[in-house]
């Protein structure tokens, strides 16, 4: 089931003229809150420090970098390679090189063997795949017993006051793109898949379909993102 019709060469495209301005307006489409959340999502981890772990999705390597710091090894997947350019860049500003392996790749078809993981994650990236659960299998796979997938994602906000702010602001948020003089078509594209995917409930469900159990779901701003995690 395609969870994001848009051609897979369009997306590619897409990130590679958004990739200099990325930081920036993934901060402007979740208000700053995003950094809240990515801190959030990284301490419910069950983490050890001789721990190997898979970013799928890694952009410019922020989770990948937050990883690193806490175990034995990263491998950041990102299938532009533009967003993995900066993503090294950061990464040898924080002197991680000897922590953290970059892969260009595709996360429906990871160039992995099955077992070789202890933790999966994905940040603000499952939406922008064309089919999810290709994704979840995927990880499922390459995660040993015992493993945790992990994924921080937008999700559909419960609260009502909250939904309707929410569905006002992405109506908006595409435009500030010309403040950084990028394509507002670029944005509105990021806008419309922050709307449109799965909700907590719904994804939760792929994740138990898929054979990931203890699946724990935490909402975060009045659902407006949320945190899974499942084990296999």
């Amino acid at each position: 089931m395609l969870t994001n019709k848009v051609p897979e060469k369009d997306v590619n495209d897409l990130f590679t003229r958004v990739a200099p301005n990325y930081d920036l307006m993934n901060n402007m489409v979740s208000l700053g809150i995003q950094n809240i959340w990515r801190k959030q999502f990284l301490t419910r981890l069950n983490l050890k420090s001789t721990d190997q772990c898979l970013d799928l999705c890694c952009g410019t390597g922020d989770s990948t970098i937050a990883l690193a710091k806490k175990v034995k090894l990263v491998t950041g997947l990102d299938f532009n390679q533009a967003m993995l350019k900066l993503a090294h860049e950061k990464i040898v500003k924080k002197h991680l090189q000897p922590k953290v392996k970059l892969v260009n790749g595709d996360a429906m078809n990871l160039p992995f063997a099955a077992r070789s993981f202890d933790c999966v994650t994905i940040c603000f990236g499952l939406r922008n795949v064309p089919d999810a659960e290709k994704t979840i299998k995927e990880a499922y796979r390459v995660l040993k017993s015992g493993g945790q997938f992990a994924i921080l994602e937008m999700s559909q906000p419960n609260n009502q006051i909250i939904k309707l702010g929410w569905r006002a602001y992405f109506e908006i948020f595409p435009y500030w793109a010309k403040l950084v003089k990028s394509n507002v078509r670029d944005y509105q594209y990021l806008s419309k898949t922050s709307k449109e995917f799965l909700s907590a409930q719904q994804l939760k469900q792929l994740l138990v379909k898929n054979g990931f159990s203890h699946v724990a779901v935490k909402k975060l701003t009045g659902g407006a993102a949320a945190i899974h995690i499942g084990i296999k």
